[in-house]
């Protein structure tokens, strides 16, 4: 099912936010950091296992070297900041003007809105549950999003529980529209598609976990575009045989 994976994901902020706003006292900086830690090494190996899955490695470097370019010019993670901060400020300024109740429960709605939905774990992710109905990348991500939530809601209140609703449909929609494109190819051609797309995923999910683990700031929104140059890479070669 093509929509497992956001649910799961849904329900894992939910459970987060219920804890974290309504159980657990806020948690320590020392576990939060280490639990952190560890996931962004599993994260980095889920990464590798992936991208090791290609039956043509050049097809990977090739789609990651025009993706950085496409994605440099189309400046996608200032993009992505720039609307982050923009709907951080429409929040102030509703905050200065609206009720004082209100502020709590949209701050922190806002707030993890914007960490779980802008970010290229959820695209990849929903991408795999459609092609593939493969749903590891977004059981991953429903780890982190579920303790982030314990923690953001200890302090943001219960409004990062309302958040698991944005991200259901934000990445469902995602997931449902991948698999509309199973419609329109064949299944061998669709097998040598994903697993490029796969391959090319794994080394933005080896950057995601680089990015955790604080090893190296990787702008890997900017190589969003790559996983369209897979896949029309692999279908214009299929296309000539």
């Amino acid at each position: 099912m093509a929509l497992w994976g956001s649910i799961i994901n849904a329900l894992a902020i939910m459970v987060g936010g219920l804890l974290g706003s309504l159980v657990l006292p806020r948690i320590p900086e020392g576990i939060r950091n280490t639990v952190m830690q560890g996931l962004g090494i599993a994260i980095a190996v889920l990464g590798i296992t992936m991208a090791l899955k290609s039956q043509n490695f050049l097809i990977v470097i090739i789609s990651i070297a025009v993706g950085g370019i496409l994605g440099e010019i189309m400046r996608i993670e200032y993009r992505l900041n720039q609307l982050g901060h923009w709907v951080e400020s429409q929040f102030r300024r509703e905050e200065k003007t609206g009720p004082t109740n209100r502020g709590g429960i949209a701050e922190g709605f806002v707030t993890a809105t914007l960490i779980y939905c802008i970010g290229a774990m959820a695209i990849l992710g929903s991408i795999d549950s459609g092609l593939r109905h493969n749903h590891d990348i977004l059981y991953t991500k429903s780890m982190l999003d579920g303790i982030s939530a314990v923690i953001l809601s200890s302090t943001l209140g219960i409004g990062v529980t309302l958040s698991a609703v944005p991200v259901f449909l934000y990445q469902g929609t995602i997931a449902l529209t991948s698999t509309l494109f199973t419609l329109f190819i064949s299944e061998a051609d669709l097998s040598a598609v994903i697993t490029e797309v796969t391959a090319v995923g794994g080394v933005l999910i080896i950057g995601i976990g680089l990015n955790i683990l604080h090893i190296k700031n990787i702008n890997v929104a900017n190589l969003l575009p790559s996983i369209v140059i897979a896949a029309v890479i692999v279908l214009a070669e299929l296309s000539l045989h």
